[in-house]
């Protein structure tokens, strides 16, 4: 399956990312970890939005080159993101995060993606 026969796909249950021609599920979201989630994006935006250069987005999925995945937090320069002609954030990123931010509970096996 290649990237574009993934991104027809409907979404399951839990939220899956492909990566290097796999399709890798995420973890489900727990308390503690949606908590700190938004805290951290709150944090971002709170620092980078009214300057307009940065936005941090939570589960959001980014598709370029031959991957597709939904960072906890990905984090665009303001400059990069998007916006439609109304001024309005898309519904579709087809591009990389500047910065991604995954949060890992003690359980989670830690690796790379790349």
């Amino acid at each position: 399956m290649d990237l574009e026969e993934f991104l027809k796909l409907l979404e399951t249950k839990h939220t899956s990312e492909y990566i290097n021609g796999k399709i890798i599920p995420k973890p489900m979201a727990k308390g503690k970890y949606s908590r700190l989630q938004l805290k951290l994006c709150n944090s971002v935006n709170d620092v980078t939005e009214s300057e307009k250069i940065a936005y941090a987005f939570p589960e959001l999925r980014c598709s370029f080159g031959i991957r597709s995945i939904v960072p906890d937090i990905a984090v665009f320069n303001w400059s990069r993101i998007p916006f439609a002609t109304d001024g309005e954030v898309p519904n579709d990123f087809p591009l990389f995060p500047d910065w991604t931010i995954e949060i890992f509970s003690p359980e989670q096996k830690r690796g790379p993606k790349i």
